[in-house]
């Protein structure tokens, strides 16, 4: 458990030094230039990645509650939803018309997909310790950057072409979650 820990807490710390570490951030920048930086923030986030899969991976789990038997397919429907909001977060669309975070809000979304689905140990670390950086994330952000300009609205080509890249990445995450998660997103 204590790599999953690391990875969650080796995740949260380095997002939130670009939003409530800016002399930190700063400080990097003008050490080692804003590639250099760009760089080894990268890398501490797959360093993060590698650290929460290995210890998702040799976390034996344990029951802390019991999923309903339908929380699979809630699970799968908020997945969808996710998958679409991460998608929209790098272009202008509409949804940036109601939520002004859709990537963090992805990831409120997928953690609470997870939690309903999975009532282990490890599952609650993960992803109630990556849905809770999610709200906070947003919380400072907000904070940070004060009133919210929304984005022009975009032609439906664009909303389109989002909407069919969404959903090719949430097939290729369904395929490969038996290798990285090392079980299969629909069971039995």
């Amino acid at each position: 458990m204590i790599w999953l820990v690391l990875g969650v807490g080796l995740w949260t710390a380095t997002h939130l030094v670009p939003t409530v570490g800016r002399p930190l951030r700063a400080a990097l920048v003008g050490a080692m230039g804003e590639n250099a930086y760009k760089g080894v923030f990268a890398l501490t986030v797959v360093a993060a990645v590698i650290l929460m899969v290995i210890g998702w991976r040799s976390t034996t789990p344990v029951a802390v509650y019991w999923p309903p038997l339908w929380a699979g397919h809630l699970a799968a429907l908020l997945m969808v939803f996710s998958f679409i909001l991460f998608g929209a977060a790098k272009q202008k669309t509409r949804i940036k018309q109601y939520i002004r975070h859709p990537q963090l809000t992805g990831v409120i979304l997928w953690a609470v997909a997870h939690l309903i689905a999975n009532g282990d140990s490890r599952s609650l670390v993960l992803f109630g310790g990556l849905g809770l950086w999610a709200l906070l994330e947003i919380q400072l952000i907000n904070a940070r950057d004060g009133a919210w300009t929304k984005p022009d609205i975009p032609s439906m080509g664009v909303e389109v072409r989002g909407l069919a890249i969404s959903l090719a990445i949430l097939a290729v995450f369904v395929f490969l979650h038996p290798y990285f998660a090392g079980v299969p997103v629909f069971v039995g």
